[in-house]
């Protein structure tokens, strides 16, 4: 029996080596982690993303444009009515009934009651 056991154990043997010599051995094939599809819309979803964020801060800053030449607009309005108020004072100071007959005494004018007519607002 040992002849026996000894001839099972080296065709057992010749067996395994054999399927190892014909066993090709395993390539590992990567499989790419994005197929191209996925690639190409990935790319597309973020040209999108950066196009809609350069759209959104040339808005803005179109807006804050437009915010400070309102606020210049107004600023230049309150300083013209100032200046238009100041001048109506000087136009109420300036037509008083006693300036305006001292005027005319300067300028050689005369009161000629018969030329008078009387003007009610």
């Amino acid at each position: 029996m040992g002849n026996l056991a000894r001839k099972l154990h080296q065709e057992q043997h010749q067996e395994q080596q054999k399927q190892m010599v014909k066993a090709p051995k395993k390539v590992k094939v990567r499989s790419p982690w994005l197929s191209p599809g996925e690639k190409i819309l990935g790319i597309i979803f973020t040209g999108m993303v950066c196009f809609g964020a350069v759209h959104i801060v040339s808005n803005q800053a179109d807006i804050y444009g437009v915010n400070k030449d309102i606020q210049d607009t107004k600023k230049m309005i309150q300083e013209q009515q100032k200046v238009n108020g100041d001048l109506e004072m000087q136009v109420g100071e300036l037509s008083t009934y006693e300036r305006i007959w001292s005027k005319a005494k300067e300028l050689g004018l005369k009161l000629n009651e018969n030329n008078v007519k009387v003007v009610q607002d």
